[in-house]
């Protein structure tokens, strides 16, 4: 037992975690903005953001010293604020979003360059995940499973026949040294309809991709550059010149000028299709939280309430009424007989919709962009 812990340790010391914190959450709008993501919201109730809730579960795994922050340029003070323990060393930043193909991407190539064989693992910054150690046994195993070769993601066991999540679809069990729950994955699904989710539930071997992925930095990058290799090459050139004087002059010629594309396409997929895809069945909750409709199902368990209610000056009135209320602002919020119904009401927007739509708020903001109000964005 005692040289089983010692090489999981072994594995775990050549670890280091990566949160790239970006993206805005348009389907959070107008909660979430530009300025304002959505992981630097208390979207829980904990009296943290989700960016804090996910330093503290990694740091047990990672250290304070081993976790990487990815994040946009006009964010750098709110993220150092949130965690005034990270490193300057680890603060990467960007000077617009690229999406996540860049973001980990170029967070892999700089450690890979500071230390050769490290093993690196990719958590959102804006997801909310219980049962710290479950998830920690998750992780570990894969860890185990990058340490063997394999690009390893962990999958959350579906509770439900959501259709908001992507699926993953698990093929057989691997024979991986400490990994025991290790399955290949047969491919990467796209968030299907109902009809469809359900048969994923019932069929038993589909998983909820929960958009985590642990590698070998060097075999991560052999991926993308398989994938994209002007992409590579982009990623390449920046992380050479990280470390060095000349940072800022290459980050503004380089980073506008990558791919933008996510990291599922780069690789995921394609590390699916050749067998070097490796997933670890996640028993723990998970949740993206990726509309209003997950915050009230969030806030629904061991409520008495049918009303979830969010703002430190919230001043609600509700008389059978259902849903959820985020507010911002001082105003009196009444709500009679109405069900299932979503207000977020700041100084200037207001939102009122219902749970059945909540996926549709993205589609506002997108005319918003259109119609040029970007003021409210």
């Amino acid at each position: 037992m005692v040289g089983v812990m010692s090489e999981r340790q072994n594995s775990l010391n050549h670890f280091y975690a990566v949160i790239p914190a970006g993206g805005i959450g348009s389907r959070l709008w107008p909660l979430s903005r530009a300025d304002a993501p959505k992981f630097l919201h208390d979207l829980t109730g904990s009296g943290q953001t989700l960016l804090r809730d996910t330093w503290d579960r990694l740091v047990p795994i990672a250290g304070e010293q081993r976790i990487m922050v990815v994040t946009g340029r006009a964010h750098r003070a709110a993220v150092e604020s949130q965690i005034p323990e990270l490193a300057d060393l680890n603060v990467v930043l960007e000077s617009e979003p690229r999406d996540s193909s860049a973001a980990i991407g170029l967070a892999a190539a700089i450690l890979e360059l500071r230390e050769p064989g490290v093993i690196i693992g990719s958590f959102a910054a804006d997801h909310v995940i219980g049962n710290r150690p479950r998830f920690k046994r998750a992780v570990i195993e894969a860890v185990a499973a990058a340490d063997a070769g394999y690009i390893a993601t962990i999958g959350i066991t579906p509770t439900e026949a959501a259709v908001g999540f992507g699926y993953i679809r698990c093929a057989a069990a691997l024979d991986i040294k400490h990994a025991p729950s290790a399955l290949a994955v047969d491919s990467f699904v796209e968030k299907p309809d109902l009809e469809t989710a359900e048969k994923y539930v019932s069929d038993g071997n589909y998983l909820w991709n929960g958009g985590m992925f642990i590698a070998r930095a060097d075999r991560l990058l052999e991926q993308i550059g398989e994938s994209d290799p002007a992409l590579l090459a982009g990623i390449l050139e920046l992380a050479a010149a990280w470390d060095t004087p000349e940072r800022g002059a290459v980050v503004d010629r380089i980073w506008p000028g990558l791919t933008k594309i996510a990291i599922d396409y780069t690789v995921a997929e394609p590390a699916a299709a050749a067998g070097r895809l490796a997933v670890i069945p996640g028993d723990f909750d998970w949740d993206d939280v990726g509309d209003f409709a997950s915050i009230a199902k969030l806030h629904a368990s061991g409520r008495k309430s049918d009303l979830a209610i969010l703002g430190e000056n919230a001043r609600v009135l509700a008389d059978s009424s259902s849903g959820v209320v985020v507010t911002q602002t001082k105003r009196l919020i009444t709500l009679i007989g109405v069900s299932d119904i979503i207000v977020v009401d700041t100084d200037d927007a207001l939102l009122v919709t219902t749970t059945a739509h909540a996926q549709r708020v993205k589609s506002v903001v997108d005319a918003l962009k259109l119609s040029g109000s970007t003021d409210v964005l």
